[in-house]
């Protein structure tokens, strides 16, 4: 477990308040004078200007170099008028630098040369406090803060601990995750050391990205839809929880708690905490709406495939999602998940203003 580090404080980050704040606004659940929006992946492969840097570097190396991570993240606020940035980071180095042996293989994706197999592999985990093990994406928030002088709020993220468990047990990315999930039944008690250890570093790093000086931090569990609401209810939500509540005591900065394919777990999602519930795009907002019920801002959830096709149809769900969170006080709009790489940053820029025009 990470140990908290000697000069650690529990006294609520500040920050300096945005001149764009209708996104901080939305997470808090105040009246805004328009819908705040921003969208997964916004800063990606769909980009020319990111295609050209990723020509030249790794995606490793451009995560590892404060100043590429910080020109990445600025190019789709620089590009569109959008309500908030996310730092440009990927959910798996956490992993590599607890010596999981991260390769990303062009063509296959994230390769893991020393997965959790078995209970003694735990063991051989070796979690650092984050401003050491991940000190370059720290310098990223600084850096990109820097650049983003005051116009918008920037986004913190990690992956939350069972998304990085399967990973971690599996070794590889899969559709299904067999393994880990088979490790899980078989080794409970090991798999929830695991969750303990991730759960732990995770905290850590959030709270970190909150001290540099994110406005904000999102927790994305990407294959937690997996889970049924037993398991769920064991497995996941205690360390959920404990990351969230942790955010909230050490930094006081709003946080999103995302999960893709979570149509019959969104109330725990809820019970697990976060401000604002993010929710995939398998779900009428409406619905959806009805299972969080009040007292919880809102983030969704276009499906991101309707930005590949006409826009008419794009605006139309567009305008259906819009319509249905009219009365909703605290909504933020985004993508079910992350922007497809085929996505024509023409699209891009039609949705967000689209959004920000549109009077239910």
């Amino acid at each position: 477990m990470v140990e908290p580090t000697a000069n650690m404080t529990t006294s609520p980050t500040v920050q300096t308040a945005p001149q764009n704040d209708c996104f901080l606004r939305a997470c808090r659940r105040e009246k805004n004078t328009r819908t705040p929006v921003w969208l997964m992946r916004q800063a990606g492969r769909y980009m020319a200007e990111y295609r050209a840097l990723r020509s030249r570097h790794t995606i490793l190396e451009m995560i590892r170099d404060p100043a590429l991570a910080a020109e990445v993240t600025m190019q789709p606020v620089d590009a569109f008028d959008l309500d908030a940035a996310i730092i440009f980071a990927d959910i798996l180095p956490i992993l590599d630098e607890m010596g999981l042996g991260l390769e990303f293989i062009r063509g296959e994706g994230p390769m893991f040369h020393h997965p959790v197999k078995t209970p003694a592999d735990l063991d051989r985990l070796r979690p650092r406090p984050a401003r050491e093990a991940l000190g370059y994406t720290i310098e990223a928030v600084r850096e990109t803060l820097r650049r983003l002088k005051g116009r918008i709020p920037l986004i913190g993220f990690s992956g939350a601990p069972f998304t990085l468990a399967c990973y971690a047990i599996e070794g590889h990315g899969s559709r299904d995750f067999l393994g880990a999930r088979r490790f899980m039944c078989a080794e409970p008690a090991a798999f929830h050391r695991l969750m303990d250890i991730l759960s732990a570093a995770i905290a850590d790093y959030l709270v970190e990205q909150a001290r540099a000086g994110c406005h904000a931090v999102q927790l994305f569990d990407s294959w937690v839809g997996i889970l049924g609401p037993a398991d769920y209810r064991e497995f996941v939500l205690p360390y959920n929880k404990r990351i969230l509540d942790t955010v909230r005591a050490e930094t006081g900065v709003p946080s999103i708690h995302f999960g893709t394919n979570t149509t019959g777990i969104l109330p725990l999602l809820r019970e697990a905490g976060g401000d604002v519930i993010g929710v995939d795009w398998r779900i009428d907002l409406a619905d959806a709406l009805k299972l969080l019920g009040n007292g919880v801002a809102v983030q969704g959830n276009l499906d991101p495939a309707l930005l590949l096709g006409p826009q008419e149809r794009m605006r139309s769900a567009a305008a259906a999602i819009l319509d249905a969170a009219k009365d909703r006080a605290g909504f933020i709009f985004n993508l079910g998940h992350g922007i497809h790489k085929e996505t024509p940053p023409e699209n891009v820029a039609a949705l967000v203003d689209f959004v920000h025009q549109y009077r239910p």
